[in-house]
């Protein structure tokens, strides 16, 4: 568990610093979050397995969450202290932290079997104002992962910007289909403000109003945009991780069972420490509930990136070159699958 304290929160200190202090820290913020991490996946070091929960960790990343936010707003929206570049650091480190490390974390907290946790993740999503990501994650894509029915599941030969419009049309529909048709199933007609929806879009107002509030109208730019860009970050891990695998469809019209043949993995150390093992992606889809220090990674069984997720999401953003490197691979996991 060390690894994973020091990895995760390591860019949440020097973002902290960076936002109060300016000077080197804006650069030292950005470089913990990318090229340290390239440079520390080399090392040769075994990844493990634990029996740990990492609950701790999670609730710990997420109280550290809501004020580094804050305060990320504050300084780019009115920080005298900074200059433009100290900005343009900061902005692009926060963007990396939110979209990587808090959202891994909320992801794992959403799974959580416990109501507090899962409010908890729920919250986090909403403050970056992907609420809704949260009934698609957990009704549609966990039921339909590696197939067209599911947003988030890129087929073959669709790139990362028109996945993009792809996802950002279908998710928040899937999700609220979804979940309508969960609430009508119900025994009793839930009340129409219980619906998960109505808070997502309340509390992303009430998120709105908390940045104006803290500085104006430029506060609420830089919140929108630090959202964004978070959000692009959740895109591009999703796009990268199911890129490209189908499940065959049964005899009887359904897909078959999620295996591990489903998801690409990229069981790198250090990267997969920072994002709590959001890249060991197989075990994840087969066994949800599994706390992330647990997850493994198989090779013989699971689709493994060349690269590291964080690398893999850079070479994404080049659609000739992901698909020179990617399509034969995922080709060869549909001929084994």
């Amino acid at each position: 568990m060390p690894w994973f304290v020091f990895a995760s929160l390591l860019p949440a200190g020097l973002l902290a610093l960076a936002c109060l202090l300016g000077g080197i820290w804006p650069l030292l913020a950005v470089l913990s979050i990318t090229v340290f991490v390239f440079f520390m996946d080399k090392l040769p070091r075994r990844a493990q397995v634990s029996d740990a929960t990492g609950r701790a960790l999670c609730l710990t990343l997420a109280v550290v969450h809501f004020p580094l936010l804050a305060l990320g707003v504050r300084a780019l929206a009115a920080g005298q202290q900074l200059d433009l570049t100290d900005k343009l650091l900061i902005f692009a480190g926060l963007g990396l932290f939110f979209g990587q490390v808090s959202n891994s974390n909320a992801h794992e907290l959403i799974h959580a079997g416990r109501r507090l946790p899962r409010r908890i993740g729920v919250a986090i999503y909403v403050s970056l104002l992907h609420g809704h990501h949260v009934s698609a994650h957990l009704r549609v894509h966990h039921v339909h992962a590696a197939t067209d029915a599911d947003p988030n599941s890129a087929p073959m030969g669709m790139g990362f910007w028109r996945y993009c419009g792809h996802v950002l049309r279908g998710e928040f529909t899937a999700g609220l289909r979804a979940e309508t048709a969960h609430r009508a199933r119900a025994a009793t007609s839930p009340p129409a403000w219980s619906h998960p929806y109505f808070g997502y879009l309340a509390g992303a107002a009430a998120a709105l109003l908390c940045a104006f509030l803290l500085a104006g109208f430029r506060g609420l730019v830089v919140y929108v945009g630090i959202a964004a860009y978070a959000q692009w970050q959740l895109l591009l891990s999703d796009y990268v991780q199911h890129y490209g695998l189908r499940r065959r469809v049964l005899e009887t019209g359904k897909p078959e069972p999620v295996g591990p043949q489903h998801s690409w993995n990229a069981p790198k150390w250090y990267s997969s420490a920072m994002m709590l093992n959001a890249p060991r992606h197989s075990d994840h889809h087969m066994r949800p509930a599994r706390a992330f220090p647990a997850l493994e990674v198989t090779p013989e069984t699971m689709p493994v990136l060349p690269h590291s997720l964080p690398v893999m999401a850079v070479v994404a953003l080049v659609p000739p070159l992901w698909h020179r490197l990617m399509d034969r691979r995922a080709a060869r996991w549909q001929d084994v699958a």
